[in-house]
């Protein structure tokens, strides 16, 4: 591909505090929190509930977690991503830009600097393979915000989904097989992805029915049966309903079944970051030993993986 080329490529994904602070959380799980994609309450009821109880509580907490996963080059999940651009860019020979849809870089910023290297044509690639309005929804809208305030002429493409793609998915079996080569087979594989409420579901997010085609998938390359690999959903916040089954559920009756050894893997997260690595990683583990299992290793994200950068290289080509 040439690299005079006027196409861009922008990489996004949700985004991440610029410091392990307090002050500096708080910050963005206030963006984060605020948008309608994310929490559609009432805003009188919200707003007063978000900034009076929520972040006040949970900003200390959360930076305290961030802390414990901080690199010198920021969060793990930043880390990844610049990673992620720079392979990208060398892959493609085109101009390769990072933007968060809540946090710095901005998708704005992003689109800017693509702008400023020549590109009239931007392909957006949200980094999660199964659609969601509360995600690549979001990352829709802040696209259509950004692109009102940047030249007129400029020519958008956003990348959707990647849930069922090939190389996806090999890129996903590939991981999960070199985790056995490295510490043995464990006896089940449970594929845990970010939760979102019941109730959007049933107002028609296709969410849930993306990471069943991808678990299916992951289990037919993998060999699987049922009984050796399943699906559930972490991260859930409030009170209601959150589609199930629920992680620290599914990882309790999973340590009292047959189940001693157990491998998990977050196939809807693009690269590590606070919810694989301390959600995953160290609260799910003590859940599973804490109800009676023995061993507890988690899969590894993508991360900059040299079959991750190639399969976003053929998904890019495919939109050009």
């Amino acid at each position: 591909m040439e690299s005079n080329t006027n196409i861009g490529v922008l990489l996004v994904n949700l985004g991440t505090p610029d410091a392990a602070t307090p002050a500096a959380v708080k910050a963005f799980l206030s963006e984060f929190l605020h948008d309608h994609r994310v929490v559609d309450m009432n805003r009188w009821l919200w707003c007063p509930l978000l900034h009076g109880v929520i972040l006040p509580i949970r900003a200390p907490k959360v930076a305290k977690l961030y802390q414990s996963v901080w690199t010198d080059g920021g969060s793990p999940l930043m880390v990844h991503s610049k990673n992620q651009v720079r392979m990208l860019e060398k892959t493609l020979g085109i101009p390769v830009e990072l933007g968060m849809t809540y946090g710095n870089p901005s998708m704005i910023s992003g689109m800017k600097a693509l702008e400023q290297r020549g590109a009239k044509q931007i392909i957006i690639l949200p980094l999660y393979p199964q659609y969601s309005g509360t995600t690549t929804g979001a990352v829709e809208d802040a696209r259509d915000k950004a692109a009102s305030q940047l030249d007129s002429g400029l020519h958008v493409k956003t990348i959707n989904d990647y849930h069922d793609h090939a190389l996806y998915i090999s890129a996903l079996a590939k991981k999960v097989r070199q985790h056995w080569q490295d510490n043995g087979k464990g006896d089940y594989l449970l594929c845990s992805y970010h939760g979102i409420p019941q109730r959007y579901a049933d107002n028609g997010d296709i969410y849930p029915n993306h990471c069943e085609k991808t678990t299916a998938l992951l289990a037919q390359e993998l060999g699987l049966n049922e009984n050796e690999i399943g699906m559930s959903y972490q991260s859930r916040f409030g009170k209601e309903e959150w589609l199930k089954p629920y992680t620290d559920a599914t990882l309790q009756s999973l340590a009292k079944s047959t189940v001693k050894t157990l491998d998990i893997v977050a196939p809807a997260f693009s690269c590590d970051c606070l919810e694989t690595l301390e959600e995953l990683a160290e609260e799910c583990k003590e859940i599973f030993i804490g109800a009676g299992g023995k061993n507890f290793r988690y899969v590894q994200c993508l991360n900059d993986d040299d079959d991750h950068i190639n399969m976003m290289a053929e998904l890019v080509k495919a939109y050009l």
